[in-house]
């Protein structure tokens, strides 16, 4: 059982982890090259909804990425809050309870 929080902890900081370190590439790769921003909003709602959306937000604003994008600036705190309640009842009920 022990070993299941500490899988699920390790997820957790791993992506949120690729969420910050894509932020950073898709800012340099836009910056080198003038990429289109549609397929960098992809990755990162992607991202976002694995898990890592609060290193998603968080590296926008250290970055200064796509803090101008409305998609980006709403749907990314709505997906914070749906994480956060999501490992919430994660770690609160056990994760074998969501096996059914």
């Amino acid at each position: 059982m022990l070993l299941l929080y500490i899988l699920a902890a390790v997820y957790i900081a791993a992506i949120n982890l690729y969420g910050f370190l894509l932020v950073k590439t898709q800012k340099k790769r836009r910056d080198e090259r003038g990429e289109r921003a549609a397929a960098a909003d992809v990755k990162l709602i992607i991202a976002s909804l694995l898990g890592g959306a609060a290193a998603v937000y968080t590296a926008m604003f250290v970055t200064k990425f796509r803090t101008d994008s409305l998609l980006l600036m709403i749907l990314v705190p709505v997906l914070i809050v749906l994480n956060l309640y999501l490992f919430f009842i994660l770690f609160r009920n056990g994760i074998p309870a969501l096996a059914f």
